[in-house]
Order: structure tokens, then C-alpha cells, then sequence
């Protein structure tokens, strides 16, 4: 090599896109679209903890993520999407199990296990403590189903966790967890933009997306075509009989005809 020979270029990485997701969350549906619409951008799924996710996005381990709101508005970008109904996981043959719904009086009495990775943002959890906190949601369901206390998560927790001995009820007056889309605001890429289309919902030719179509050029307009004029005027509208399709008269009288006498 002389010295008048440049390096060869670097090869630049193949584009990807890495989401990542809390429990509860089923992101199939944005990744299946995600894939039939950019085909050559793959994407990588991260399965990480509600705790775990805002670390995740913030060390750049993930483009963006479905996380479990509060997030922190100084650093994270957000689009809040939906907000879960709160129930309560109870053996199928407990009392609870006969009606629709129950309130957090009606759980005064029963012990009511509060897991380490709660999602639910209590001033004071429901019903009786139990001896111990479960390490995780996961543990304290083989609690409840061991029939020692009952859990209150979001629905789509207690679906993840289903058992066939177990089952839940609406909790009306318990905090709800929402679930947004997040990513840290100093790193909206054009991927990031993308994948916001995706879950908002536009189409591949939105205004909005990158992958749109291009306007078409003041060039390639269609011609308006210009009304016909008569001998270059334009024709005026006619009055009296003229105003219902036919000519007026030049010189007709307007107002009223005189009375002969």
C-alpha cells in the first residue's frame, strides 16, 4: 500500500431494531406488522422486568421499550396506551370467586400477599399482610393457589400467571397500572419514528412514516381544466328568463311592467 491509497471503508452494521417489553405486555401484533412492512430491518424482542426497563432503555440496551407508567419525563419519551383493569386472584372455590367485582373492603379480612415487584402504586396495600413478601408475582400465585392469601395485580398479570384451580375479580377501587411505549428522548431515531407509526396505527403511506410516498412535483399535477369562455370574456350570468336557462333580452326593462291605461 502507498501512502496515496486511502483505507477501505469500514462496513457499517445491518440496521436492527430492539424492543423490549414488560409482563403483561404481548407485543405480536406491532411485530408482526413491524416485520411485513421493513423486511430488512429485524427485529430483536428483550423480555425484562417493570423494574428492570427504564434501566434498560437508559444504558442503550434497547431502542424502546412497553413499560409500565410513571416513567421519567426529564429523560424518557413516552406515548401512554392503554390503562389495565385491577383485579384480584383468589382460588376458584373462594367466596369472592360468586360475584363480579369486589371493593378493598371486601378484602379487609383476607390476607392479601404485596409481591417485591408490585406494580401498583399503593398508599396502603388491601387486606391483611402476609408473613412475608414474595419475591416475585410468579411466587405468589403458587401462594394463592396453595390457598394462604390472595393477590392484586393488573388483568393482564393474572392472565400470564393462569392457573386451572384459580381465578379473578374486578378490584373497583384499586390503582391501575398504564402501559405506554417509551425510549429515551435524546435517541428518537428514524426506527423509533417508525415503530411510533406502527403502534399508532399508520399506514405504510402516512405523511408521517419515512417509508411514504413521495408528493408529486408542481410539474406533475393534473391540469385543472379551465372553464370554455366565450371569445376569450367570460360569459355573465343572465337575469330574469335568462337566470333559468334562457337568454335574456338585451335591454330588458327591470322592475315591475307600468299599468296601461
Amino acid at each position: 500500500m502507498t501512502g496515496s491509497e486511502a483505507p477501505p471503508p469500514t462496513p457499517q452494521a445491518a440496521p436492527s431494531f430492539r424492543l423490549a417489553y414488560v409482563p403483561g405486555v404481548t407485543p405480536a401484533k406491532w411485530v408482526r406488522i413491524w416485520n411485513e412492512r421493513f423486511q430488512d430491518v429485524p427485529l430483536t424482542l428483550h423480555s425484562v422486568t417493570a423494574a428492570e426497563a427504564p434501566e434498560l432503555l437508559r444504558a442503550g440496551g434497547a431502542d424502546a421499550g412497553f413499560v409500565r407508567l410513571p416513567v421519567d419525563r426529564t429523560f424518557f419519551s413516552a406515548i401512554p396506551l392503554y390503562t389495565e383493569t385491577t383485579v384480584v386472584v383468589v382460588p376458584k372455590d373462594h367466596v369472592i370467586a360468586a360475584v363480579e367485582e369486589v371493593s378493598t373492603e371486601d378484602l379487609a379480612d383476607e390476607v392479601v400477599f404485596h409481591p417485591l415487584d408490585d406494580v401498583l402504586d399503593w398508599e396502603r396495600p388491601p387486606g391483611q399482610p402476609a408473613f412475608e413478601r414474595p419475591a416475585t408475582t410468579a411466587d405468589a400465585v403458587e401462594l394463592v393457589a396453595a390457598n394462604v392469601g390472595l393477590l392484586v395485580v393488573p388483568q393482564s398479570l393474572a392472565r400470564l400467571h393462569h392457573r386451572k384451580d384459580l381465578t379473578y375479580r374486578t378490584l373497583v377501587d384499586a390503582p391501575q397500572s398504564g402501559i405506554a411505549l417509551s425510549w429515551p428522548e435524546e435517541a428518537t431515531t428514524d426506527l423509533v419514528e417508525d415503530f411510533i407509526g406502527v403502534v399508532r396505527g399508520r399506514t405504510v403511506n402516512s405523511t408521517r412514516g419515512r417509508t411514504t410516498t413521495q408528493p408529486t412535483s408542481a410539474t406533475e399535477q393534473p391540469k385543472r381544466k379551465r372553464p370554455e369562455s366565450g371569445g376569450g370574456a367570460r360569459r355573465q350570468p343572465g337575469t330574469g328568463r335568462g337566470a333559468q336557462g334562457t337568454k335574456g333580452t338585451k335591454g330588458a326593462r327591470r322592475g315591475k311592467p307600468r299599468r296601461r291605461s
